[in-house]
């Protein structure tokens, strides 16, 4: 399984999250390109030290997202991504580029040396608050052949969060699931309503005995309910690893450190 093969185990893989400081043309953009990639290493460094199992870099400070993501961003992107490598040569590094900007984020990952993506819209069409999101899974395993980038996992989100389901209704979680397996996806993500909400551990119950490929969580894992999601293929956890637990914070070296030292008693 290539999900075993890239993080050398099946269980409780734990991700954390860098969350770049917005980009030049951003309209929070206000930092020198030298400035926003030392801070992005000083993070990685943080995670790398206290065990992380891997990290996916993304723009979140890029707000408000949109669906027209600019060859600067890319550009700004890979440059990060490149010295996140450098510091991490061997950590399981992946990329997510908001909002849906999927086909770019594996022409960052193929040239920064990364190993996987987080993907938005994979099935389904559904509302986020950028706007209408439709599916992607067609195109984006096409591109990513095209590019030669097939050793680049796509985890992809379903039923994610900041979004309005109405759509779908009538389309479960689980059916959600096995329509993105079919399609291919490497990897599923299951959330909260939003960033640092905590997952419904019952689907996630349902989502794992739905498929075949890992399924990880993807918000609102903390220290103190860690072990409702162990036997989750893995987590990413942003807000928990941040000062106060606001993902627009800096990491936490100590809520690291003692998030993983937790996590390596539960793995025993």
């Amino acid at each position: 399984m290539k999900f075993l093969d890239l993080f050398g185990r099946l269980k409780s893989v734990v991700i954390g999250m860098i969350h770049v400081k917005a980009l030049p043309g951003t309209p929070l953009g206000s930092l020198k390109m030298s400035e926003i990639t030392a801070e992005a290493c000083r993070e990685a460094e943080i995670y790398r030290d206290a065990g992380i199992d891997g990290l996916i870099i993304e723009n979140m400070h890029d707000i408000p997202y949109t669906f027209s993501v600019g060859p600067e961003v890319c550009a700004c992107m890979t440059a990060v991504c490149s010295a996140v490598r450098n510091i991490c040569p061997s950590l399981p590094l992946g990329v997510q580029i908001l909002s849906s900007a999927n086909q770019q984020a594996l022409a960052v990952a193929l040239a920064s040396g990364l190993d996987f993506i987080r993907a938005e819209g994979f099935v389904f069409s559904h509302v986020a608050d950028e706007g209408l999101l439709n599916a992607c899974a067609g195109d984006l395993l096409r591109y990513r052949r095209h590019i030669g980038a097939e050793h680049v996992q796509i985890l992809t989100d379903i039923k994610k969060k900041h979004s309005a389901h109405a759509l779908t209704s009538d389309v479960s979680i689980e059916e959600t699931a096995r329509a993105a397996e079919f399609f291919l996806s490497d990897g599923l993500i299951v959330t909260g309503t939003a960033t640092g909400e905590q997952a419904d551990p019952e689907e996630l119950r349902k989502v794992s005995q739905s498929v075949r490929i890992p399924v990880l969580v993807g918000s609102g894992v903390t220290y103190d309910n860690i072990e409702l999601y162990t036997k989750a293929n893995g987590m990413i956890i942003g807000s928990h690893f941040k000062a106060g637990g606001h993902w627009a914070n800096a990491v936490d070296p100590e809520q690291v450190e003692r998030f993983m030292r937790k996590m390596f008693e539960l793995r025993k």
